[in-house]
């Protein structure tokens, strides 16, 4: 049977890494052929809750409290969001059930019977998948197990939908109607930029006053990796106006407060002011979002002839094949682009 002392190189890791760590494999005393029931310990982080020993399985092994670890390892190690953790802890309970002897007892074929058994669209699938290959990448480094069921798993390829945008005089018209709209200045310097930064709405809404860099924005995105993104001269004077107007009393750490309590304004409330923008302006609601507009801005600079590597580092695309996709959107502007650029074109543009 496997017992906690198999964790213990998996406890050891963490010390000194996080404070939601725990701090020595000496706080679980193991025995022999049993537990020790260690829920009520208090030399542990506050925050930790490690699984209650009751909810274990002899026929699961330590599946459950090996997710619990891969979870911590993906927050304190790789800085994971709240949302991407709820998402593959989800994924992971659901395999560990449906799978018989659970997920440390699982063989390739268990593996893709399972995924093979979902009634789920491609997309989803493949998120299970891509979580269950971490899981188990995780146990292959930490010498848990020594043969990893999803080394070899075949999934069909998912088609990939090309990005939605809008056109530049699309833009402009969503940018003017913010004037129609109540607290218009910070619905302006919201879209702007957005627009010309092509943050995500989540690194929009929860933008720190401590980012504002001039003319640069510094951006702490997915991974916890950071970025600095420029602003044109349009986007700075929409910010600069609305920092301005900002009360003069807020001590809020966010560019753009409320009073709510995340202290920021939400991701849904951005969504439904756009969507009233996109009314005023003509343009379609179902065709505006605000990641519409950040496919808009790496649209535009791409048929513009930026260079993929700086859009990539912009977006902060950690793979540049996420960042491919934009050159399936226009491929007659990125002819012209070739043909006017490049040293050895006959064919010029004019």
């Amino acid at each position: 049977m496997l017992g906690l002392e198999y964790l213990s190189p998996v406890l050891t890791r963490f010390k000194g890494t996080t404070q939601n760590a725990i701090k020595t494999k000496k706080e679980f005393k193991i025995s022999k052929n049993h537990y020790v029931d260690i829920d009520n310990r208090t030399d542990c982080a506050d925050d930790y809750q490690f699984p209650r020993n009751p909810a274990y399985d002899r026929n699961r092994g330590v599946s459950m409290n090996y997710i619990d670890i891969f979870l911590e390892a993906l927050s304190a190690e790789k800085g994971r969001s709240k949302k991407t953790l709820s998402s593959y802890e989800s994924d992971l309970r659901l395999a560990d059930s449906a799978i018989d002897g659970g997920l440390m007892k699982a063989t390739a074929p268990d593996i893709q019977k399972y995924l093979a058994s979902l009634p789920d669209k491609p997309s989803s699938v493949a998120r299970k998948a891509s979580a269950l290959r971490g899981f188990y990448k995780f146990l292959m480094l930490e010498k848990i197990i020594t043969k990893n069921p999803t080394a070899n798993l075949e999934l069909p390829k998912p088609g990939r939908a090309l990005p939605k945008f809008l056109s530049a005089d699309e833009i402009e018209l969503l940018i003017s109607s913010a004037g129609d709209i109540r607290n218009a200045t910070r619905l302006r310097a919201m879209i702007e930029l957005l627009y010309a930064s092509g943050l995500r709405v989540s690194e929009l809404c929860e933008l720190p006053i401590t980012a504002v860099l001039g003319d640069k924005l510094l951006i702490h995105g997915k991974g916890a990796k950071e970025r600095l993104v420029p602003m044109h001269a349009q986007a700075q004077d929409a910010l600069s106006k609305w920092l301005s107007m900002r009360d003069a009393d807020e001590k809020s750490k966010y560019v753009f407060p409320s009073r709510g309590k995340t202290g920021h304004i939400t991701r849904d409330g951005f969504f439904k002011l756009l969507k009233k923008c996109a009314v005023l302006a003509g343009i379609s609601p179902e065709r505006v979002s605000p990641h519409v507009l950040r496919h808009s801005f790496a649209s535009h600079l791409l048929a513009g002839g930026a260079n993929l590597r700086a859009i990539q580092t912009m977006l902060g695309h950690e793979d540049i094949s996420t960042t491919q996709i934009y050159t399936h959107v226009m491929p007659e502007k990125l002819r012209e682009t070739v043909i006017q650029h490049h040293p050895l074109s006959t064919q010029k543009v004019n």
